[in-house]
């Protein structure tokens, strides 16, 4: 494209072309050393003066200044030709054919082909160029080639050995610019002639027909003489112009006037006469304004400055009258040229500089605002085709004079720097030396550059703003692209990106259209009458005879080039909107299910930037950005480039999603879903990646089944000595109740077994308003072979679901599960890795959203210096980076070696239910299956029910009594409600049975109960190397129904009544049904009573026995019915325990750690609390009961656990201290008094001695004291004290009496007791003996 040249008015364009089958690499190579001549001092041109006419704008021997010199390789489009008056300097002047040539080359051949290559670059009858020349540059060795010795005209070799070819040329393209020069002069004397000048005017852009159809001079002197210049006929009526021009005479004395010539004559010569002028006026009043500016620009073209100002000042003084704005504001842009060159020649040395202002720009800076001021005022012109060179012209002014002063702020100042930027800018025009290092384009940089030159940049900005406007539409495709990528290089220099990215959518909207009306409609040529070919006929795309069209689609081939270009231009427009279209990748792959190979840092990065997604801050204004991603898919689409289609569709999906519509969230999903197919049938390599940001969320292992679960145990419990207590209670498998090393290990991997399938719980997830499929999902692991199959699934739209991934580990040892390997259609595989969420990562990702929130909002940088991109990679901390990806903890499996599998085969219970009566025994039989290839070598049972859980969650929360912990512990231990015999345990071959029998016992409150059957196979290599071994369960779960129907109330202890000590008594018993309740002493017992209540509807019999060493020794039943209560007592012996067992503390029956007991009793309470559990444990032991269902075989346990013991019942219970014995004798004869039905018979009014026998029991001598009571004891007399009786010291086992006179008064029941107890023995002070008698007293 066009570089649009500030100096471009001075520069004498030489078109380079390359001639016959000179290689594209040849050429430029050639070319650059061309172009490496950008002027050629005025004195080195040959001057010609034969023809003073033709050779006026020669210079002299020693002129001074330069020929400015540029080498395009594209001649401007025909449409220009209206310019070749107005702007001659933008038409090639000359052209050289580069060619390039060996020894079979012809140069008569070579040149041939430039003669015709000019004819067919220019059209007939141009005016342009004015000389041609043909540069051969031989290849090799050619010396010897005669072929190449021949000399033709405007025909130069340039042997390949020649040492300074840069002098050479530079000769050369002297001699050629002497021909332009020439050429200026054969056309100026053409136009000074009253037709010419009459062409000149004859429209807003004129044109000269060709020169050889022009009249000859009258003079005939002239065209005599050979390759002599065309002249115009002279008038006498016109000497000052007839005659040729000195350029040293003063313009201002030439005339304005001009007369006219015969119409007759005009009639003949015009070959195109103005469509809106009359023939018979042309040449009558004709100004000279434009011939003024017409020698103008070949002065300036011939480096004439001095020259070109006079010419141009005159003219600007003609059109100034004569209205004529489009070629006054060219000569304004020629004057603003020349002092350019001026300033320039003056930076080689030329001559000193004459500007004193202090911004010597500035005069020139009004010279082209007034030129654009008149461009811009020009009427709009019938012609659409002047009126788009009318446009072109002012957007031309316009870059000139904004051009300017990008030159003087980039170049820091007026200078030579400013100087050569303006006319000699290089390849990067717009991008100086002072841009160009690192850091140039920062807004630091560019502020220094406006404050060191006193340009601003708004200012250059505000010039460059008017070049923008409605009047583009009426340029041609070519035209608006050159003016707009010009306009978009400044602003992006001037460090305006939005504006830049505003004038780039308007480029890309023109190469749209032109990529549209250059593309054939119909995509495919016409058939035609050509030879038929056989087969299906597509080698011609015609149909076969007798066949039809439309039997095979053809496809004809599209190119490419040039699609990357336009496709980077979009790009860098949407990354300046904010808008990043490579947020999804596109890669070259052969093989679309191959992962992409993404590093440790890449895949840690991603991670984090997903987890700190919600903290991302928006840029740009999203309607804008939603509109130029539509334009990019558009332009994309218009290429056709598919896979880009795909990419800018997902790359939008994935960066402006909350901006995005639904409609437009589903149409850019459709793209590229159907672009991406058309490029996989088009046969295009390039995939993306995963676009759609994490789709999974969370990965879990799928709990196993509990028959398939392994439980890791350590070998020593297997040699290790069985332990009473089972682990049934709170903390009973552990004896501390906090544990640090088991709440570490409760952390530790899952276990899973070899060569058995797993599941895992993948959590994804789509926030788009569309289904998305993913192709591909699998798992991703590493450490062990993991066998897994991936899967297609279609996630709903705006949901949240969970799949299942299966797998197959392969080998023993620790699988660690990554992520996900995730794949979109049309794309490649993706791994995203989950970490566990550890309090260390949750940590770490907590301080770096912490330090996101902080900064969310604060910006440092304004405009597009805070992409997010960029401000990412600012503000990030480098203190919580990671380093390493081992650094995470990813979910883990321990593999352990393949385990047995047993299964229940059958059981003896129907429908897995058990129904007991309260107490009740019964066993269940199951039948074990070994299903698996491997034996079972270990086999245990353990069970539950649900009366545990209660109890255990009571004893956790520590808020039990001691007693009823104890009474809690005593009841899962003593009285499981399942258990079995360790000794039925035996190996299970594969496919093999076994058998065993469960104990059930009923417990009212179980609803429910499971047998856990724990097996392993342990003798094997694995097992000795590590230390352990791995145990499965499989359960059997069992409904449980406990009828209650007895229950125990109102437990009591009694001392035996009088009438015990009847032997008619005993002889009774002894006779009868109660035979079991008839003693052979009659001291030191107690009679044990309670009361039973049947709450069923059945009658059962109970049965309380009196037991001793296991034995039972005594017992009392009766028959309870439905509804009704019975009181069953059973005679006990009294019992005595040692000091040292009453003064243990209450145990407890599990190895829990000792916990400080919370009451509050004094020691003297806790005594008596301890005594009491002791005493009442020993009671329980001695009584057991028994119930049998009447009339059945059905029978149980009755317990008596829930009975409390009071203090009365301890009294009577425990053995006293001392036996006394009382009995009443005669005081003479000492005879016992006679005694009926166990009671004395003492006369009335007669003293009888009351004699009591005292006998120390216990094992230290002891002094006792003896208390009588009389009852009545008014009807009493009594020699003596009745209380405190001192008995002395008495040794173990002694006796001792004492006698007490007494006399009954009266007649009637008289009850004598006794106690005796221990004076000064704390222990023994509450073991106090008592006794009675009765006497009665009837009448003698």
């Amino acid at each position: 494209m066009d570089t649009h040249t500030f100096a471009s008015l001075a520069q004498v364009q030489i078109l380079l072309h390359p001639v016959g089958a000179t290689p594209q690499a040849a050429f430029e190579k050639y070319a650059s050393e061309i172009r490496s001549i950008e002027s050629i001092r005025l004195a080195d041109i040959p001057a010609d003066h034969k023809d003073e006419k033709a050779s006026r704008f020669m210079p002299s021997p020693l002129s001074p200044g330069y020929l400015q010199i540029r080498f395009p390789t594209h001649p401007p489009p025909q449409a220009h030709a209206p310019l070749s008056l107005l702007r001659p300097s933008h038409f090639p002047l000359a052209v050289i054919g580069v060619a390039s040539c060996v020894h079979s080359d012809s140069l008569s051949s070579i040149s041939g082909q430039f003669d015709a290559l000019v004819s067919d670059v220019f059209p007939q009858g141009s005016i342009f160029p004015l000389a041609k020349h043909l540069f051969v540059f031989e290849e090799g060795d050619t010396s010897s080639s005669s072929h190449l010795m021949e000399s033709l005209p405007s025909v130069s070799v340039i042997p390949s050995l020649m040492g300074n070819k840069k002098l050479y040329i530079g000769t050369l393209l002297a001699d050629l610019c002497s021909q332009v020069l020439k050429g200026f002069g054969t056309l100026a004397q053409a136009l000074e002639s009253p037709l010419g000048n009459e062409y000149l005017n004859s429209g807003l852009m004129p044109q000269l027909p060709p020169l050889s159809d022009l009249p000859s001079p009258l003079d005939g002197s002239e065209s005599s003489r050979p390759n002599s210049a065309i002249s115009l006929p002279s008038f006498s009526s016109q000497p000052e112009i007839s005659k040729p021009f000195s350029l040293g005479a003063a313009p201002s004395t030439l005339k304005r006037n001009s007369t006219t010539t015969g119409s007759s004559y005009r009639q003949s010569s015009l070959m195109v006469p103005a469509a809106k002028k009359r023939l018979s006026t042309i040449g009558m009043s004709s100004p000279l304004g434009r011939l003024y500016k017409m020698f103008g620009d070949f002065c300036l073209l011939a480096g004439r400055t001095e020259d070109s100002i006079k010419w141009y000042t005159e003219s600007i003084q003609v059109f100034k009258v004569s209205q004529d704005p489009i070629w006054h504001a060219s000569a304004l842009e020629g004057l603003a040229t020349t002092a350019i060159i001026d300033s320039w020649s003056a930076g080689q040395g030329l001559h000193n500089s004459t500007a004193t202002a202090r911004e010597p720009w500035a005069h020139i800076g009004d010279k082209l605002a007034q030129a654009t001021a008149l461009y811009h005022k020009t009427p709009a012109p019938d012609s659409e085709q002047t009126h788009s060179l009318l446009v072109y012209l002012y957007c031309l002014c316009v870059l000139r004079h904004a051009s300017l002063y990008f030159s003087v702020w980039s170049a820091k100042g007026w200078g030579p720097l400013a100087f050569t930027a303006m006319l000699h800018p290089g390849p990067k025009p717009y991008l100086p030396p002072t841009l160009a290092h690192d850091g140039g384009q920062d807004w630091v940089s560019l502020e220094r550059l406006s404050h060191i030159s006193t340009v601003s940049r708004s200012a250059i900005a505000s010039i460059l703003s008017a070049i923008h406007g409605p009047w583009l539409l009426h340029l041609g495709s070519r035209e608006r692209i050159s003016v707009l990528e010009s306009t978009a290089s400044i602003f992006s220099s001037l460090g305006y990106k939005r504006k830049e990215a505003y004038i780039l959518r308007e480029i890309l909207g023109s190469l749209l259209d032109l990529i549209v009306c250059g593309r054939d409609e119909d995509g495919m040529s016409q058939p035609n009458n050509g030879l038929h070919t056989g087969g299906l006929g597509i080698h011609s795309i015609t149909p076969a005879p007798g066949q039809t069209w439309g039997a095979v689609g053809v496809r004809l081939s599209e190119s490419s080039q040039g699609n990357e270009s336009v496709l980077f231009v979009l790009k860098c427009v949407c990354k300046i909107l904010g808008i990043n279209l490579e947020a999804v990748k596109l890669v070259e792959d052969s093989e679309g299910s191959r992962p992409v190979s993404i590093s440790e840092g890449a895949l840690i990065s991603q991670y984090e930037q997903e987890e700190t997604e919600v903290f991302q801050e928006p840029f740009g204004w999203p309607e804008l950005q939603v509109g130029v991603v539509r334009e990019a898919v558009a332009v994309a689409e218009a290429l056709p480039d598919y896979p880009s289609v795909a990419q800018f569709a997902l790359s939008a999906l994935k960066t402006l999603r909350a901006s995005l519509d639904p409609e437009d969230q589903y149409r850019l999903h459709s793209r590229s879903v159907d672009s991406l197919k058309i490029a996989v049938r088009r046969g295009d390599r390039r995939s993306i990646e995963y676009w759609s940001g994490r789709p999974v969320i969370n990965i879990a292992l799928a709990p196993l089944p509990t028959i398939r679960l392994p439980i890791e145990k350590p070998m020593s419990i297997l040699h290790a000595k069985g332990n009473n207590v089972p682990l049934l209670l709170a903390g009973g498998t552990d004896p501390f109740l906090y544990n640090p090393r088991r709440a570490a290990a409760s952390k530790s991997a899952s276990l899973v077994v070899q060569n058995e399938p797993l599941e895992f719980l993948v959590s994804l997830q789509n926030p788009y308003i569309f289904d998305l499929e993913l192709q591909h999902l699998s798992l991703s692991t590493s450490g062990v072979a993991f066998e897994t199959q991936p899967m297609r699934y279609i996630v709903p739209a705006s949901s949240t679901i969970d799949v299942v991934l299966t797998g197959k580990p392969t080998e023993t040892g620790t699988l660690t599960i990554r992520g996900c390997f995730v794949q979109a259609p049309g794309g490649l595989k993706r791994e995203f890795i989950l970490p566990l969420h550890t309090d260390q990562e949750e940590e770490r990702i907590t301080k770096k959203k912490n330090a996101l929130a902080c900064e969310f909002g604060r910006y440092k940088y304004s405009g597009i210096e805070s992409f997010p991109w960029h401000k990412t990679g600012r503000r990030e901390s480098k203190q919580m980076a990671i380093t390493s990806i081992s650094s995470f903890k990813f979910l883990e499996c321990k593999v352990v070696p393949e385990q047995p599998l047993l299964r229940i085969r059958r059981t003896t219970i129907t429908h897995g239910a058990l129904m007991l009566y309260d107490g009740e025994r019964s066993t269940v039989r199951l039948t074990v299956e070994n299903i698996s290839p491997h034996p079972v070598d270990f086999l245990r049972l353990a069970f539950d029910d649900s009366t545990i859980g209660p109890a255990q969650q009571a004893l956790a929360e520590g808020e039990l009594s001691v007693f009823d912990t104890y009474e809690t512990e005593y009841s899962l231990i003593n009285a499981p409600v399942f258990s079995w015999n360790p000794d039925e345990a035996k190996v299970i071959a594969p496919n093999q049975n076994l058998t065993l029998t469960v104990d059930c016992f009923g417990k009212v409150g179980c609803t429910n109960g499971t047998v856990h059957i724990s097996y392993s196979y342990t003798e094997r290599n694995e097992s000795e190397e590590s230390g352990m071994f791995y145990v499965r369960q499989v359960s059997y779960p069992l409904a449980v129904t406990v009828y209650h129907m007895l229950e125990c109330h109102a437990m009591d202890i009694m001392p035996f009544p009088s009438y015990v000590n009847n032997p008619d008594f005993h002889q009774q018993l002894k006779g009868g049904r109660r035979k079991d309740l008839a003693l052979d002493e009659n001291w030191g017992w107690c009679l044990f009573s309670i009361e039973v209540r049947n709450a069923y509807g059945l009658p059962f019999d109970v049965t309380f026995s009196r037991t001793e060493d296991g034995k039972s020794i005594g017992s009392s039943s009766t028959t309870i019915p439905p509804g009704s209560m019975s009181r069953i007592i059973l005679p006990i012996r009294k019992i005595i325990l040692s000091e040292d067992l009453i003064n243990k503390p209450i145990p407890t029956l599990s190895d829990r750690q000792f916990v400080v007991d919370k009451s509050d009793l004094s020691a003297t309470d806790r005594k008596v609390q301890q005594e009491l559990f002791w005493y009442r444990e020993e009671l329980l032991k001695s009584i057991r009961g028994h119930w049998q269902e009447t009339g059945g075989i059905r029978s149980g346990e009755l317990s008596l656990r829930d009975q409390r013991m009071t203090m009365h019942m301890l009294e009577t219970l425990r053995l006293e201290a001392a036996k006394v014995e009382l009995a009443l004798v005669s005081r003479e004869s000492e005879e016992p008094i006679s005694k009926v039905g166990g009671w004395y018979m003492p006369p009335p009014n007669e003293f009888v001695a009351l004699r009591a026998q005292v006998q120390n029991l216990s094992g230290s001598p002891v002094v006792f004291t003896l208390d009588l009571q009389l009852d009545p004891v008014e009807s009493i007399v009594y020699e003596g004290i009745l209380s405190d009786i001192p008995l002395g010291r008495l040794e173990p086992d002694e006796v001792r009496e004492f006698s007490l006179g007494v006399c009954f008064l009266s007649k009637g029941r008289f009850e004598l007791s006794a106690q005796v107890r221990a004076f000064g023995v704390p222990h023994l002070e509450a073991r106090v003996a008592r006794t009675s008698l009765v006497a009665s007293i009837v009448e003698t």
